[in-house]
């Protein structure tokens, strides 16, 4: 069984209205950063190995160094997030480089209306370009005043405040702009292709919008 089979078995938690709308239906919070990640967490030995690419349907691709990032303009973006395992966390605060600002370096082919991005080790997920054109859309560096933990993504990791936490990619390396949707691991296993918290987008299936709470077993930063 895998993972979104094993989440619509699970109890739904009841609806707390003590947030009014600013927590997902579905959802619980914590002030804790569960740890929850695909496969091993990659280990990088020096940063002058590490590079981000953005390629495919663009006239030029682009290849950024770690010195490059904080080379660019800093932000800091102030945000709930929303994990589709059904943990809410408030007020998180992210520091980096809008993604707008790597975009203004491209020339993107009109037809490529979606993107690929891709994160160590081997994973994918996928947006329409339209959703990562939107302003607080982060490429992060920091949490909260600190470097990123390598389990929460060190050195970089996207963040996408809008859509379910899975489609802020950790360990990223790379965007891929392409002309027709491809779905990254998750959306190939049960879950949503687009992953809305308000509108409960959990499941690639009609209906299927069953939570777990697993979450609270895991480990955390």
């Amino acid at each position: 069984m895998n993972k979104a089979e094993r989440l619509k078995k699970s109890k739904v938690p009841p609806r707390d209205s003590t947030y009014g709308d600013r927590l997902p239906p579905g959802q619980v919070l914590t002030e804790r950063f569960p740890i929850l990640t695909v496969g091993e967490t990659p280990a990088y030995e020096s940063l002058a190995d590490w590079d981000l690419r953005f390629f495919g349907e663009v006239n030029r691709q682009k290849v950024f160094t770690f010195e490059d990032v904080l080379a660019l303009p800093q932000h800091k973006v102030v945000c709930d997030i929303h994990c589709v395992t059904r943990w809410s966390k408030f007020d998180n605060e992210f520091e980096g480089v809008y993604l707008k600002e790597f975009l203004k370096e491209l020339e993107i082919n009109p037809a490529a209306k979606h993107v690929v991005i891709h994160g160590d080790i081997d994973y994918q997920t996928n947006l329409p370009l339209e959703e990562l054109l939107k302003a607080d859309v982060l490429l992060a560096h920091s949490y909260n005043g600190k470097p990123l933990t390598e389990k929460h993504g060190y050195p970089l990791r996207l963040v996408v405040p809008h859509l379910y936490f899975w489609k802020s990619v950790k360990w990223i390396r790379g965007f891929e702009f392409i002309t027709e949707d491809r779905p990254g691991y998750w959306e190939q296993n049960g879950f949503h292709n687009y992953g809305d918290p308000f509108k409960e987008q959990r499941f690639s299936g009609a209906d299927l919008d069953l939570p777990e709470d697993k979450w609270k077993y895991k480990e955390y930063d």
